[in-house]
């Protein structure tokens, strides 16, 4: 690696969410020019995406409750534009020692790196639904992409279906947009168990504000139900959506019409990147996801890769921002950088104690909204589970009792659940319940569906070579 007295360190942020602009923000406090890698055409990330240049709707109805946030950081990212090497439009693929593989604009390029700052965010984390592969039913994030980058919803009367925070935070986005939101449901239980009170406590404003969105939901005239079990999404397999059914916490059946669904159960981390650069992994039992391990700073069990953000722990915007800036700062103490190490050295202790206050929020959260595991056990055999491959809960069982599966990734070859265009983003978590249920063991000791390179799709260049 190089250091501060043989040459200026080279440091790639990949990310320009929360995490990414203020980890680029420290950076160049610090004196640097990082690189920030940007699979977005703009800054922002998911949960402040910009719109398009042109674009002219106001943060108060794009935002709705997080506006000052994304204003606040839309301007401090503007302010840095200069004295960073932006590269917006662009894919990190693979990684391999000292190097980041990307592509921008069709064309390959290896990024070289003394550190290695990993904020690639969160995506949603799905539960498959009885119909839930018809045409109408997207992700809470592309619910919001849709609003903010097409300024559209995605469909014309829209039934939210899920758990967590984002679940209320984009339907009140839509409402604030004028859209017909027909329902929320939540499949969380509306009385809180004192555990989950108490971590919410740790950030009383932002959770009174969340209750705050059920309030403005139900005074929209939206109907919120909570502690619901999805049976269908009906419809015509030619037309799309048509209409949700659920059972109510009372054990009766509603049915809400629409012709679109946001589904949704909080998040699940965006690991891949982690995965190539060979970062250890730990099962965290209370979200039951496996998370890269990191130490308090941010560093991962891989020499120069450090990962901060929701990529590595669910802490929200807020512990986002503090998790970016403590470990680009850790990065450039390590690194043996003066001026990073003397911010570091001022600044490390305040930002850890944010990141445990945060921290304890996440877990009052997790406990509020859980994963409801069960219900992917549950799964008729029928019901798709992975809508790439078309692979079924049933075919995922018969891995089990005819082929012996007892691994994910086991099941994964025989299968093909995974394998397809989202590489087990929306499938893996759900697809290993199942496994699990079917073999009798915890989930855990089906492990984790492998990543491979590329981490996304690429387009083959099929030009002719003379």
């Amino acid at each position: 690696m190089s250091s501060a007295s043989t040459a200026t360190p080279r440091i790639v942020v990949v990310g320009a969410g929360p995490a990414g602009v203020r980890a680029a923000q420290a950076l160049v406090q610090a004196g640097l020019r990082p690189i920030v890698i940007d699979e977005g055409r703009r800054d922002g990330g998911q949960i402040y995406r910009r719109q398009p240049e042109g674009f002219k709707r106001p943060y108060a109805k794009l935002y709705g409750s997080e506006a000052a946030k994304a204003q606040a950081l839309h301007r401090d990212f503007d302010a840095l534009r200069s004295q960073v090497d932006y590269r917006g439009d662009t894919l990190a693929w693979n990684l391999s020692e000292g190097a980041l593989h990307v592509v921008r604009a069709g064309e390959p390029q290896t990024v070289p790196f003394d550190a290695l700052l990993v904020c690639s965010g969160a995506t949603d984390r799905l539960m498959p639904v009885p119909g839930w592969q018809r045409a109408g039913c997207y992700s809470l994030g592309a619910a919001q992409i849709a609003l903010k980058a097409q300024a559209c919803a995605i469909g014309a009367r829209v039934v939210f279906l899920g758990s967590g925070p984002l679940l209320y935070l984009v339907a009140s986005q839509y409402v604030q947009a004028g859209a017909e939101v027909a329902a929320v449901l939540d499949t969380s239980p509306s009385a809180k168990p004192w555990s989950a009170v108490k971590g919410l406590l740790a950030r009383p404003q932002l959770a009174w504000r969340g209750l705050g969105l059920i309030r403005g939901l139900r005074r929209a005239g939206v109907t919120v139900l909570q502690g619901v079990v999805p049976i269908s999404i009906d419809g015509d397999d030619q037309l799309g959506v048509q209409s949700v059914a659920v059972r109510d916490a009372a054990g009766r059946e509603q049915r809400f019409d629409c012709d679109a669904v946001g589904l949704g159960w909080h998040l699940r981390a965006e690991t891949q990147l982690a995965d190539l650069a060979r970062c250890e992994f730990d099962f965290e039992p209370l979200s039951r996801q496996w998370l890269p391990r990191i130490d308090a700073d941010g560093r991962s069990s891989t020499r120069g890769v450090y990962l901060a953000g929701d990529g590595a722990r669910i802490l929200g915007a807020d512990g986002a921002e503090a998790a970016g800036r403590l470990a680009a700062l850790a990065a450039l103490a390590d690194l043996g950088h003066a001026p990073g190490r003397a911010l570091y050295q001022a600044e490390s202790a305040a930002l850890r104690r944010t990141l445990a206050q945060m921290d304890r929020f996440r877990a009052g959260l997790a406990r509020a909204f859980p994963w409801p595991h069960a219900q992917a056990a549950a799964l008729p055999d029928g019901a798709v589970v992975c809508r790439c491959e078309a692979v079924t809960a049933g075919e995922l069982r018969r891995c089990v009792s005819e082929l012996d599966s007892r691994e994910v990734n086991r099941a994964k070859a025989f299968s093909r659940v995974g394998m397809g265009r989202c590489q087990g983003r929306f499938c893996g978590h759900a697809s290993a319940e199942i496994v699990a249920q079917a073999c009798g063991i915890p989930v855990e000791q089906v492990g984790r569906l492998r990543t491979q390179a590329p981490v996304k799709p690429l387009m083959v260049n099929t030009r002719e070579v003379s």
